[in-house]
């Protein structure tokens, strides 16, 4: 476990915190992605719903 040594010698046990980055925007073509990937994710949700509104309805 790291230890982080405080002014005066103490030990503190804390966890290190992890090095901070700045986030990058989507390029182009990863915005092209999220856009094909929610009309798939849109179309196999609207099937799902189609087929359990029809398997309800057989009797």
């Amino acid at each position: 476990m790291p230890y982080t040594t405080e002014d005066g010698g103490r030990l503190n046990n804390f966890a290190q915190e992890p090095k901070v980055y700045k986030a990058t925007p989507p390029t182009a073509a990863q915005k092209r992605n999220y856009i094909l990937y929610s009309i798939v994710a849109l179309a196999l949700i609207g099937g799902l719903i189609y087929v359990a509104y029809s398997a309800s309805n057989v009797g």
